[in-house]
């Protein structure tokens, strides 16, 4: 333990200094201290967090064994999958751990065990008072909490951007300090600039002198006539000759508000998310909803969602019987389109032979058909059950037999040319080539005998 602990390094990253306490939040260019706290102040990150930890949080999940090409539902699936934490929803457990991994660029689950070593409670830690480190065999632990050192088979860690060499992922406020701090700065001066009136802050002329009462007087009874939003309109009067010029620049030309709308899209750059979604007009670059939607899926929310069930995976192999089990997120919701596209897909599956009926009613959380034919794929073109798709192939040899007697053919040789077997003739010629209105069955010929004596 002694010769561990002459090779043991720990990282103390800026989240380590923030939970410590004390003035040891970074400041930045613009003045304004920024750490995670700070960080949700920001209208615009709060919304990109929100938005990205409910719609992951929300969505399907469930485990799953693959079995040839294909997969099954996980038999005897362990109660984690549907509460990982017993004492918080579902929801709220992945939320918690989608926004440690935005903010700090880390997630740190504890896990809970049995003594036969299977998973009974997992719980998301703070991402602040943890530490990582490695022993002298080089195996990652984590120290929680300053006192309580953890093994990496009690801690599940899940890290958003990790650069070479590190074990600790980068923190997003970390990195974008400068461009968040800027946002909070631009926020604040506009709150500061409706709190203290609009352009109307300057300095009032006044020929002559006035005593220090005089000018007290005089500034205190314009500022609670016009200070304020609530006053911006109204009008001033001055007398004595004394003037009032204007020091303070106005917002459209200092570009404050083209500042602010940079702040949001830099902060939806940061998190991925279309800028639309955080309420910025004008910005949405695609022609429908859907495309945008597969758009953010694929390039904004699939790494994340993949970076958490690749972490939670390899729990599941923990319960009996589980070997090839893995944990999948449901992403059908996000992807849905407008009814008119959904019933046209399915149409185009149900005809190329890929879905069944209740495969589509599953699809639309419908209930399945108990007619057998609703699980039964059907071919393209006739759209019949495979069991009948015969049907179909020995009818167009029909109407193929049926071209070459109408030729002149032999029909005994056309059956066996399209490998049709031989079946009684009643002798009688076409109907196409001499129409009878009535033949006796007893006597065919007679219709065609000539009457005429």
């Amino acid at each position: 333990m002694v010769f561990n602990r002459l090779f043991e390094q720990r990282e103390v990253s800026f989240q380590t200094l923030w939970s410590s306490g004390g003035d040891l939040v970074a400041g930045t260019l613009s003045g304004v201290g920024m750490d995670a706290d700070k960080a949700f102040e920001v209208n615009a990150v709060f919304s990109a967090v929100s938005l990205i930890a409910d719609t992951i949080s929300t969505l399907p999940v469930d485990a799953y064994m693959r079995e040839g090409d294909g997969r099954i539902p996980m038999p005897g699936k362990p109660s984690w999958v549907e509460s990982p934490d017993i004492d918080t929803t579902r929801e709220g457990f992945y939320s918690a751990i989608i926004t440690s991994m935005l903010l700090d660029g880390n997630a740190f689950v504890r896990i809970f065990s049995n003594t036969r070593n299977q998973v009974v409670n997992l719980v998301v830690l703070n991402p602040t008072k943890v530490e990582i480190g490695r022993d002298g065999l080089g195996r990652v632990q984590f120290t929680f909490d300053s006192d309580t050192v953890l093994s990496s088979d009690e801690v599940l860690h899940i890290p958003d951007v990790v650069r070479p060499g590190n074990v600790r992922g980068i923190s997003r406020i970390e990195s974008l300090r400068e461009n968040l701090a800027l946002a909070l700065a631009l926020q604040s001066f506009a709150a500061n600039f409706f709190g203290n009136g609009t352009t109307l802050s300057g300095v009032i002329e006044f020929p002559g002198n006035l005593s220090a009462e005089q000018a007290k007087d005089l500034a205190n009874g314009f500022d609670n006539r016009h200070r304020g939003w609530q006053r911006s309109g109204k009008t001033g009067v001055l007398s004595g000759g004394a003037s009032f010029k204007t020091t303070q620049v106005d917002p459209q030309q200092s570009q404050a508000l083209e500042a602010r709308h940079m702040a949001v899209e830099d902060v939806a750059r940061a998190f991925k998310v279309p800028p639309h979604l955080l309420a910025l007009p004008g910005t949405n670059s695609f022609a429908s909803v859907e495309m945008t939607n597969l758009a953010w899926v694929t390039h904004g929310l699939r790494p994340i969602i993949t970076k958490i069930e690749r972490a939670l995976s390899p729990l599941l192999v923990r319960s009996p019987n589980s070997e090839g089990a893995y944990l999948k997120f449901n992403l059908d919701g996000l992807l849905r389109a407008d009814i008119q596209s959904r019933m046209s897909a399915y149409s185009t599956g149900l005809q190329s032979g890929f879905l069944t009926i209740n495969d589509v009613r599953k699809l639309e959380d419908l209930a399945p058909m108990s007619d057998p034919s609703a699980d039964v794929v059907r071919v393209p073109l006739a759209n019949v059950d495979l069991g009948e798709s015969g049907v179909r192939a020995q009818r167009e040899r029909v109407l193929m037999v049926q071209a070459l007697v109408l030729s002149g053919f032999d029909p005994k040789a056309s059956l066996a040319a399209l490998d049709l077997p031989e079946i009684a003739h009643t002798g009688l010629a076409s109907s196409q080539l001499q129409p009878v209105s009535q033949v006796d069955p007893e006597n065919p010929d007679a219709a065609y005998k000539d009457e005429v004596v």
